[in-house]
């Protein structure tokens, strides 16, 4: 008589989810579909820009991982502590747990520490709870210059950034306030979304500046002094502020990096195909893995990588254990919306991993893809019913 299998699936990101999801709809009830999640609630992070600017709330945006227990799926709330891939045994709660398989999920570690003086000068874009606070204070500030900082690369979503400083820059022009109000954008990258290509990097640029938003690549931040309200960069030069909103620092969690886990790119390395790690049924999926494309920049960290990942694992998991479906790869397709304001969005999609450089395509905003978003939105958080 067969044995049921467990996969234990750490982390209750886009990438998680799916993996849970699709597994335990593929899976009979003798396979243990186990979700371990330090947050008792999942946060839409795609939303996160419209919270910032008072179009969402965050009931509206967030949902029980509960409720995924009515599918089936085992909801352990908890932080992940040990890993030990070889034995594919974790320990969450003080409790040791083994899996048949492992899927490493986590996302990336936000670590606005590594800047002195971030936390203390600004209001971090990549929470909760600080798309909250930025929410609050924009409604304060009135007058003076506002910066949005991209602190290090690589950082997940990489429209975010650019997306908030149009939103913004709508937000003041709704509330007749733009004329006071001058928008700066600091980044270490060459240009918005480097890895796209020059001409589509050129586009979204193009369309910031369009905006009267002033853009500063190269500048790498060394620190950010909160009293003097100033932020300082590795050339040399500094920037002064009366409104902070940065993206901080990522890295892979720590929980990861003492497991020995992680490559040389700084996080785990994976086949480009088939997201499996060095360590025989242990898989890696989402803002975790580091995966080098053949332009020699890493593939993007955002969600919809994830959920591509993730189905291709979920998919070849049901395979290994029932035999059942064919084997599937990950293609290096994607695409995301480009919120900028005006109740419009841009669409880019295309192939990261085309050879010898990605081949994106850019759809220039209109009303329509903004609604596109919406959709989607609502798409997403129904998996929650």
């Amino acid at each position: 008589m067969k044995q049921g299998k467990t996969i234990l699936i750490l982390g209750g990101g886009i990438g998680g989810i799916v993996v849970a999801s699709n597994l335990r709809k593929g899976l009979s009830r003798e396979h243990r579909v186990v979700l371990i999640e330090r947050e008792e609630r999942y946060a839409f992070a795609p939303s996160f820009l419209w919270l910032m600017t008072g179009l969402r709330t965050r009931d509206r945006i967030c949902r029980s991982f509960a409720q995924f227990e009515r599918q089936g799926v085992e909801y352990i709330r908890g932080e992940v502590t040990r890993i030990d891939p070889v034995r594919r045994e974790i320990e969450v709660n003080g409790q040791m747990l083994t899996g048949d398989y492992l899927v490493l999920a986590l996302g990336a570690e936000l670590a606005p520490e590594v800047i002195p003086g971030l936390s203390e000068g600004g209001h971090n874009l990549y929470t909760l709870e600080g798309a909250e606070r930025l929410r609050d204070a924009r409604l304060e500030f009135r007058q003076g210059r506002m910066v949005i900082l991209v602190s290090a690369v690589p950082f997940k979503c990489p429209a975010a950034p650019y997306e908030a400083a149009m939103l913004l820059e709508y937000d003041y022009r709704k509330r007749k306030l733009r004329g006071d109000i001058v928008i700066d954008v600091y980044t270490p990258e060459p240009g918005p979304m480097p890895v796209t290509g020059q001409e589509i990097s050129q586009q979204v640029r193009q369309m910031v500046e369009d905006k009267g938003i002033n853009y500063h690549p190269g500048h790498a931040v060394t620190h950010v002094d909160a009293n003097a309200r100033s932020i300082h960069f590795a050339n040399g030069t500094t920037a002064k502020y009366d409104f902070l909103a940065f993206v901080p620092p990522h890295r892979a969690p720590k929980v990861a990096r003492e497991a020995g886990l992680i490559g040389e790119s700084g996080w785990i390395t994976v086949n480009h195909h088939t997201l499996e790690t060095h360590f025989p049924g242990v898989y890696a999926l989402g803002d975790i893995t580091g995966i080098m494309l053949p332009v020699g920049k890493p593939l993007p960290k955002a969600g919809v990588f994830a959920h591509r990942e993730a189905e291709v694992v979920a998919s070849n998991l049901i395979h290994a254990i029932t035999g059942k479906g064919e084997l599937k790869y990950f293609d290096g397709h994607g695409e995301c919306f480009l919120e900028v304001g005006d109740g419009k969005a841009g669409f880019g999609s295309g192939n990261f991993y085309a050879e010898p450089t990605p081949q994106i395509n850019l759809l220039q905003p209109n009303r329509a893809l903004h609604l596109g978003k919406v959709a989607f939105e609502k798409f997403w958080l129904m998996k929650f019913r």
